[in-house]
């Protein structure tokens, strides 16, 4: 499953990517991510939760910086060290200066078949909420003091 998100904002890209590219800042603007705490070097223990209805499914990854290419460019991909095969989860963003401040492209992709159609369904309700608070943060940090 991949799932797209785009947002303009009124924002430098430096701004904006100090938003992105930081997993410690994911709580604050991206509520399936509970809690992130950096766990060993370089890597960061991250707790999803989700609902849906009565329905809560809560999962903790280990996440690592993966390869990324250009300035404004971020990836993270789960890395376990329990010896066991797990599902992939890669978050990628990408931020690029835009006629009205940055343009940012965010896609996570997981390679599990657990959940399906529903698992899409609670991220991209979650993006449209999201998009909404990361925006506010982004604007409020941008205006002079």
């Amino acid at each position: 499953m991949d799932v797209v998100a785009t947002l303009v904002a009124p924002c430098s890209p430096d701004e904006l990517f100090a938003w992105v590219s930081d997993l410690e800042r994911y709580p604050e603007w991206l509520e399936i991510v509970t809690k992130v705490v950096p766990s060993d070097e370089g890597a960061w223990a991250v707790d999803l939760r989700g609902r849906l209805g009565p329905l809560a499914r809560s999962k903790r990854l280990r996440m690592v910086r993966g390869d990324a290419t250009g300035p404004y460019a971020a990836r993270f991909e789960r890395a376990e060290l329990d010896g066991r095969d797990h599902s992939p989860w890669v978050l990628t963003a990408q931020v690029a200066p835009d006629a009205e401040g940055s343009h940012l492209r965010m896609g996570l992709h997981y390679g599990g078949g657990l959940f399906g159609p529903v698992l899409e369904r609670v991220l991209r309700d979650e993006i449209e909420r999201s998009r909404l608070r990361l925006l506010g943060l982004v604007t409020a940090s941008a205006e002079p003091a």
